[in-house]
């Protein structure tokens, strides 16, 4: 029988974007929805989906291949829930097939420069109330004039 896949399956989330890693050991490739990282729209922000990539090195990388599937959200949310679970991913494969020191020196290096690497952000968006024109903003009355003073009596 041939030998188990050593493959870990981890998640990103930035608002309502969803990364889906699946990381497994191979040659260094990274694919997103079928495409190399090289190729990530909008250029602007493929530097984001390198960060963890840059943070650590490639010859951390060089021994794994990664498969994401990205979807929900705008462009800026999906490229950060890219970058989290390509993170996330890493540790987990680390933790579970390397070793533990290992896995906490790339943990350390990740947390250290941003904790939202490894940390989902719980913030979203506040549903709009009745009464006004958004979540908290409230519509405008008139106010009567209010005089100051003895001569407002």
């Amino acid at each position: 029988m041939a030998a188990p896949i050593e493959s870990v399956q981890c998640f990103g989330r930035k608002k309502t974007a969803v990364a889906v890693t699946y990381c497994k050991r191979g040659r260094g490739l990274i694919k997103i929805n079928g495409c190399p990282i090289e190729l990530v729209e909008p250029e602007i922000l493929r530097y984001k989906a390198y960060e963890p990539i840059l943070l650590l090195g490639r010859q951390r990388f060089a021994g794994v291949d990664m498969r994401i599937r990205v979807k929900g959200g705008g462009h800026t949310s999906q490229i950060y829930a890219i970058r989290q679970s390509i993170a996330k991913a890493l540790v987990a494969f680390y933790q579970k097939y390397v070793d533990e020191q290992s896995k906490k020196e790339i943990k350390d290096i990740l947390v250290r420069y941003d904790r939202t690497l490894l940390v989902a952000d719980p913030r979203r968006c506040e549903p709009k109330k009745f009464g006004g024109r958004g979540a908290r903003a409230r519509k405008r009355g008139s106010q009567p004039d209010k005089k100051i003073g003895k001569e407002g009596r």
